[in-house]
Formats: structure tokens, C-alpha cells, sequence
């Protein structure tokens, strides 16, 4: 019988095939030699088939695979925490905000931080803290003093200022006495001084601090009377702008029968200082009786807080 396997089969061939069919008798016939060979081709043929159909197994089950992955839903994005803007009056140090990534914040000078210095976006996509911010520091009220002897220190945004209001120098018969440290008085004036009784009556010195670019129109300042126990005061009031270097920035109303305020109405960019001067004047039946002048200066902070 004739061995099935292809490796025996060829062995077979190779050994018992003659050059020379004559030479031997254990030579194969040549029935026998093809009967072989058909055999070794169909085995061949067969595992031909059978490779055949594993590569079209392998390809369908590759197939199956891809179209089973195409159908997850994709990877979710990374996880990521809110964006942080620099507080105002201070500087923002990092712009990555996926996990484990810090953010750093620092002040301008003048100014302190309140809150943390630096935050880590966590996994749940939130912060370790709250977004921080600058606080003016008020070196006015330190232990050491920052202004010479004989001045008074005013906050300002981001720094201070030192300031030292004067009475007007006296002038023939009009003099003027420091009451407070920001109001003067004028003396009594001879009784047939005209002159002398339309000079203010009383001079106060304001300091304001304001931001660049505060939204207008805003109420900076109000002026108002009052009169004094047991005596009438006047029936008539009139406010009104007469020094300064303000260039139009302010206008002075009334609010009431008894106030007048002074409105910023041209937006101010810092750093600057301004000068406004308001006036009012009281009568008492038309009867012109007395002025006060409120001098009033205003220092803008660079910054926009």
C-alpha cells in the first residue's frame, strides 16, 4: 500500500525513482510512480484547501474584531479643570489645566494676596482652592510711619501719598486759622469789609482715591449745610466749580434742597492727579450770606480695581 503521508511519499519518490527503469527491480513501475505522484498532488491540493479556508477563518475573525472595536464609543477626553484668569492687580504664572498641573499667582507691588499662592487641577476637574486676589495694602496704617513729620499719609491704589494742606496766606484785612488738620476758617472780617465777606468762609481739603477707567457717570463727592441751633440758616443754596485743573472731567449738581454733589463724567486713566474745587454759597432771602470751598483732589491709581 502506497504511504499517505506527503513526507513519506516524497521520501519514497526519491529513493525508489530510477534514472533508468531497468536497473533494479526494486525500482517502481511507472503505474506505480504516477499513482504516487497523483497521490501527492492530491494531498497537496488537500492541504492547500485547509490552509486556505484557516487564512479565510483568520481574515473573518480579524474583521468580527475591527468592527466590534469601531463600535465603543471613543475615549473621553481628558479630564480638565476650569481656566483661571490673573487677579486683578497681579500676574497669573502656568496655562495648562489638565490634571496635576499648577497654577501659580503673584501680586503688584502695593499689593497682597489673598488666598493661595498656587492651585492643582485634581482629577475630579476642580481646583485645590479658590481662584486668589490682590488686596491694596494700606501703608498708611503700618507701625512705622511712611510720611515725613507734619504730613498725613492717604491710601492710594497699589501706594500712598503724603499730603500737607495750607491755609491761604493772609492778605490785608482776610486772614485764615487752621481748625483740623484739612479745614481752615476764615477770621471775622471788619464790618465794612464787602470784600472780605465774599472770601470763603471756611476751606476743607478732600483726598479721594479712585481706579483708572471707573465707569461714569458716578457721584464722587457731596457738599451740603446745616445750620446751627437757634439760628436760621439760609433759604438758598448755589454749587458750582471755581478752581481746579479738572478740564471738564467733572459738573456739579444739585441732589436736594440742601446737598450739591460733584459727579465724574469723563472716565479717568491712571496714573494722574486732579484737582476740583467746589464752591457754595448761601442766602438767606437772596441776601448773599456766606461761601465755603471744598477743595477736592482725587489721585488715580494705575490700576484697574
Amino acid at each position: 500500500m502506497v504511504p499517505s503521508s506527503p513526507r513519506a511519499l516524497f521520501l519514497l519518490l526519491l529513493i525508489l525513482a530510477c534514472p533508468e527503469p531497468r536497473a533494479s527491480q526494486n525500482c517502481l513501475s511507472k503505474q506505480q510512480l504516477l499513482s504516487a505522484i497523483r497521490q501527492l498532488q492530491q494531498l497537496l491540493k488537500g492541504q492547500e484547501t485547509r490552509f486556505a479556508e484557516g487564512i479565510r477563518h483568520m481574515k473573518s475573525r480579524l474583521a468580527a474584531l475591527q468592527n466590534s472595536v469601531s463600535r465603543v464609543a471613543p475615549d473621553a477626553p481628558p479630564v480638565s479643570c476650569p481656566a483661571l484668569n490673573a487677579p486683578a492687580d497681579g500676574r497669573k504664572f502656568g496655562s495648562k489645566y489638565l490634571v496635576d498641573h499648577e497654577v501659580h499667582f503673584a501680586c503688584n507691588p502695593g499689593f497682597q494676596l489673598v488666598g493661595p499662592s498656587s492651585v492643582v487641577c485634581l482629577p475630579n476637574g476642580t481646583w485645590t482652592g479658590e481662584q486668589p486676589r490682590c488686596r491694596d495694602v494700606d501703608e498708611c496704617v503700618g507701625l512705622q510711619p511712611v510720611c515725613p513729620q507734619g504730613t498725613t499719609c492717604i491710601n492710594t491704589g497699589g501706594s500712598f501719598q503724603c499730603v500737607s494742606p495750607e491755609c491761604p496766606e493772609g492778605s490785608g484785612n482776610v486772614s485764615y486759622v487752621k481748625t483740623s488738620p484739612f479745614q481752615c476758617e476764615r477770621n471775622p472780617c471788619p464790618m465794612d469789609s464787602r470784600p472780605c465777606r465774599h472770601l470763603p468762609k471756611t476751606i476743607s481739603f478732600h483726598y479721594l482715591s479712585l481706579p483708572s477707567n471707573l465707569k461714569t457717570p458716578i457721584t464722587l463727592f457731596r457738599m451740603a449745610t446745616a445750620s446751627a441751633p437757634g439760628r436760621a440758616g439760609p433759604n438758598s443754596l448755589r454749587f458750582g466749580i471755581v478752581g481746579g485743573n479738572s478740564r471738564g472731567h467733572f459738573v456739579m449738581q444739585r441732589s436736594d434742597r440742601q446737598t450739591g454733589e460733584l459727579i465724574l463724567v469723563q472716565t479717568l486713566a491712571g496714573p494722574q492727579t486732579l484737582e476740583v474745587d467746589v464752591d457754595m454759597s448761601e442766602y438767606l432771602d437772596r441776601s448773599f450770606q456766606a461761601n465755603h470751598v471744598s477743595k477736592v483732589t482725587i489721585f488715580v491709581s494705575p490700576y484697574d480695581f
